[in-house]
């Protein structure tokens, strides 16, 4: 299955794509233990929970942190995608967004909590450019 770039809006498109996959956006596998994704509740004045994202798409992102936060709950998120730790990048070169959280699996069970979230908006100018230039160049799977 090929991807492209769509020039006049600069998102993602897949060709032979499957009817009925119902998301807007494709779906890349990352790295989970090399993603690294800070959460920071809107209520609070910093980042406090670390995890790692799982899979990635323009519209959303799973992945697993420390701990829970609650479904509905508004957030910002600092991704770091693997490709954008190399020095060509820049310092700070992450994407931030404001997200909601829009499911969790059960926290009783032990080890990392496992949770998806939908992206609001992308917090900076270019964020949104740098996660599509990114699952462009780099060779991700997609996602089922």
């Amino acid at each position: 299955m090929a991807d492209s770039t769509n020039a006049s809006t600069g998102s993602l498109r897949m060709v032979g794509r499957n009817p009925a996959d119902r998301r807007k956006h494709p779906r890349f596998v990352l790295p989970a233990m090399y993603t690294n994704l800070s959460i920071r509740l809107l209520s609070d004045d910093r980042f406090s929970i670390d995890g790692n994202a799982y899979d990635i798409s323009e519209g959303g992102v799973r992945f697993e942190a420390d701990r829970g936060v609650e479904p509905g709950t508004g957030v910002a998120l600092q991704i770091t995608l693997p490709s954008m730790h190399s020095s060509d990048k820049g310092p700070g070169r992450a994407v931030f967004v404001f997200a909601n959280i829009v499911w969790i699996e059960d926290e009783d069970e032990p080890g990392p909590v496992k949770m998806a979230a939908v992206f609001t908006r992308f917090a900076r100018a270019g964020d949104r450019e740098r996660l599509l230039a990114e699952l462009a160049q780099v060779q991700y799977k997609l996602a089922a």
